[in-house]
């Protein structure tokens, strides 16, 4: 455990054109992240646990840490222990009458335990240097707006091509277009 990378979760974030979501985790005192992609269920079990919303019922994560518990276990931490064929594996590090237990488990669904368990999230350092990302560190402080040059002129072909367009558009009537959103009058 001496060896691993602690980190905590930065942003849970959505893909916009897909379902995926993403966790990003930013290690402990760097500017160092690993984004793992998660389904949407396992991301919203996470959000849900970030923001402290009471659940009428346990989510499924809520009962594992429940059973957990039930056995007199004590969850001690997660472990994000290895990236193989863009694969992350996973562990869930339990007590159990003094006796440390490791429970493959998918990064997703023990970082959801983590949280519920308020217990830390660790990396290996393989995987943070296979897949952590640092931010680039050489852009300048300020950046001036670059001019932006005039288009390049059409050529002749260019230029027919879109006179088509042009002529549809100026034989568009936009008042009577306005009209037809206007209730017949009798």
């Amino acid at each position: 455990m001496a060896d691993m990378i602690e980190v905590t979760i930065d942003s849970v974030r959505v893909h916009l054109m897909t379902p995926q979501r993403v966790v990003v985790l930013k290690q402990i005192n760097t500017e160092r992240y690993l984004p793992i992609w998660v389904g949407p269920y396992e991301a919203e079990a996470i959000t849900v646990a970030l923001q402290e919303v009471e659940m009428i019922r346990p989510l499924t994560h809520d009962l594992l840490k429940n059973v957990f518990g039930a056995f007199n276990a004590r969850i001690r931490r997660v472990e994000i222990v290895k990236l193989q064929d863009d694969i992350y594996y996973g562990n869930i590090v339990a007590d159990v009458d003094g006796t440390e237990i490791h429970i493959d488990s998918r990064p997703s669904d023990a970082i959801a335990i983590a949280v519920r368990a308020h217990v830390p999230i660790l990396v290996h350092p393989n995987v943070m240097d296979a897949a952590g990302i640092v931010p680039e560190t050489d852009m300048p402080e300020s950046t001036t707006p670059s001019r932006k040059d005039a288009p390049a002129p059409l050529s002749d072909e260019g230029s027919e091509r879109l006179d088509v367009f042009k002529d549809f558009i100026d034989k568009l009537d936009i008042d009577k277009l306005d009209d037809k959103d206007k209730p017949d009058s009798p």
